[in-house]
């Protein structure tokens, strides 16, 4: 009985403390982020926000052909003696009356105007000598086309006539889409295919990275102790010698490049060697066991048509250079396509030397692994451990070097001792305690490993925002919309690769197990039993992404990274609200529409 009569006293307590620290908490928020109603009563902020909204609420769309009708009416200041009297006006057109019809400098005067368009506006000016127009005022006419103004003159004395001038302006015609519009509607295209390009290029980046991000995928990738370290010391001596092997290929085929029938021979040439090197090469024997110098000279063979290869990758996009320079030439309105064309051989080329050293450095630490299950695992007791000892220590050095002069290109050190010789000792001792703490054949979870580095740096670069991203691309490419497409398509890479990988760890195990029950390899398993289960959802992430970046894009502009971004952020600097509104109303049709859009397409063919 005593512990039910203390509960609701209890109970009550916790409540009045929370509700006391939630009472707290909103009153500092409230101090820290200033929320004050005072400035909400102030005229000028009434003003200045009715002036705007007003303004937002006119978007600069159209406009029509402008006909001014200017009246002037002479007056001098100061009054001069015998000065002629002003001519009589025609009561037929608009005219003024300025009462007197000269006055001292900064003297009140009264315009009167007559015949003018009912319920118009205009700007009343005084016309010196100079012809600066000076602004007095402003006047609007009344439904018989009349108005009365009094205006103070400007202190500009002269023995010369000057005027009083009236100005009315009336549309005619119908109206046209103002240059705001058509400024507006370059760049709400140019940012739908920034976001198309970028979704584009993140999404074939984003698919095999979110493999390696999986986590059901990685866990099963394991490695010896040796197997790792020979990994991590073949694979960057691979990537240099694929590196400079590519770039010796590149120099051998230069000589050729500038005849366009010569890179077309040799485009076709090395392609044909290369189909009859692998067909020799990789026969089909049946059960016959090929003798060891045959099975040298056809990796040879091999070799050298890989080469070929990378050979006929230079002729290719040499070939697209050429011919998209023609056609960029030749098809006048259609010249964005010999001028896409010429991009892809030159984005080609570059890419070529780190497809190469990619895959050379992939090769030799499949090769590594290889040789690892085959020959080293035979090995044991003593000579075991050396061995491991020594690979540990050189794979430490190796990695510990790489990670230094990552940091040395960062922060230039440029010490001998620290960006060499300190590293190289700590890896060493490193690998040599990770070989004694492991046991000779212990499979180490190098799966797991790659998966969180991989894990790190999204969720780094999704903490960074794409504006942060624009912002060092401009730097790099300069301002326009190619550094805005690179920035999103960095973002859309942290993005969809996490919202890929949590769909590829959320799949059903069954196919996985039935698929590797039968022997199937590790791609073949991805192939047969992983991605039949995510293309659906991989399709609709990739158009919800692509919905994305289209809103993104009005973001990224605001740093220089093109699209209707760098537009808006100018009118809205220049306080033209009117053009502005134009380019919000432009962002919301074009979002609506690709909503609209994603929802039909996510329903035909998801």
């Amino acid at each position: 009985m005593k512990e039910k009569t203390k509960r609701p006293w209890k109970h009550s307590l916790r409540l009045i403390l929370l509700i006391l620290l939630a009472v707290i908490v909103f009153a500092y928020g409230f101090d820290v982020t200033q929320v004050s109603l005072k400035e909400i009563s102030s005229t000028r902020r009434q003003e200045s926000l009715t002036r705007v909204l007003r303004a937002l609420a006119r978007p600069e769309i159209f406009e029509y052909e402008q006909v001014d009708t200017v009246v002037n009416t002479p007056i001098y200041v100061p009054c001069q003696a015998g000065a002629p009297e002003a001519p009589r006006p025609d009561v037929g057109k608009p005219y003024m009356v300025v009462t007197p019809s000269c006055a001292a400098p900064r003297a009140q005067v009264r315009v009167n105007g007559y015949n003018f368009m009912p319920n118009t506006k205009g700007p009343l000016s005084f016309i010196p000598p100079s012809e600066v127009t000076l602004r007095l005022g402003e006047f609007e006419t009344d439904a018989r086309g009349t108005f009365s103004v009094t205006v103070k003159l400007p202190p500009r004395p002269s023995d010369q006539v000057q005027y009083v001038r009236a100005v009315t302006s009336q549309r005619v015609g119908l109206p046209h889409f103002t240059q705001t519009a058509r400024d507006t509607w370059s760049k709400i295209v140019e940012t739908v295919f920034m976001a198309l390009l970028a979704t584009t290029f993140g999404v074939m980046l984003s698919i095999p990275i979110s493999f390696l991000a999986a986590r059901n995928i990685m866990k099963d990738v394991t490695s010896t102790i040796s197997g790792l370290s020979l990994g991590v010391i073949v694979w960057p001596l691979g990537m240099i010698l694929g590196a400079v092997a590519a770039g010796w290929i590149g120099r051998l085929s230069q000589p050729l490049s500038d005849n366009f029938l010569l890179v077309l021979g040799g485009l076709v040439v090395s392609l044909l060697l290369v189909l009859l090197a692998i067909r020799w090469a990789l026969p089909e024997e049946g059960d016959r066991i090929p003798s060891r110098g045959l099975r040298i000279g056809r990796a040879l063979v091999m070799i050298a048509a890989a080469m070929l290869v990378v050979l006929s990758m230079f002729f290719l996009a040499r070939l697209s250079v050429m011919i998209g320079q023609a056609l960029a030439v030749s098809l006048d309105f259609f010249s964005f396509i010999g001028t896409f064309l010429a991009n892809i051989g030159e984005i080609t080329n570059a890419l070529i030397v780190v497809i190469t050293s990619l895959a050379v450095g992939g090769y030799l630490a499949s090769l590594a692994g290889r040789f690892d299950r085959n020959v080293l695992n035979r090995v044991a007791g003593s000579r075991r451990l050396v061995m491991n000892l020594v690979l540990g220590a050189v794979a430490g050095s190796v990695l510990a070097l790489m990670i230094s002069l990552a940091l040395n290109w960062l922060y230039q050190f440029n010490q001998v001792f620290w960006v060499y010789v300190f590293p190289a000792a700590l890896g060493a001792v490193l690998g040599i305690l990770t070989a004694v703490l492991t046991r000779e054949k212990d499979s180490l979870p190098v799966g797991l490993v790659v998966y969180y580095i991989i894990r790190t740096i999204l969720n780094a670069l999704r903490a960074i925002e794409a504006l942060i991203m624009a912002i060092v691309f401009v730097v790099w490419v300069g301002i326009g919309p190619f550094a805005g497409v690179l920035a999103l398509s960095l973002h859309t890479v942290a993005a969809l690769a996490k919202l890929y990988s949590e769909q590829v760890e959320s799949i059903s195990a069954g196919p996985l197990e039935a698929v590797r029950a039968t022997g199937a390899t590790r791609f073949q398993t991805i192939v047969y039993a992983v991605i039949p289960q995510i293309i659906p959802p991989y399709i609709s992430f990739t158009m919800y992404r692509w919905d994305i970046n289209v809103r993104m894009s009005t973001i990224i502009g605001f740093a220089g990274g093109g699209g209707i971004g760098f537009l808006l952020i100018q009118n809205i600097n220049l306080l033209n609200y009117r053009a502005a509104s134009a380019q919000m109303l432009a962002i919301a049709v074009v979002v609506g529409l690709m909503d609209y859009m994603s929802s039909y397409m996510r329903e035909r063919v998801i």
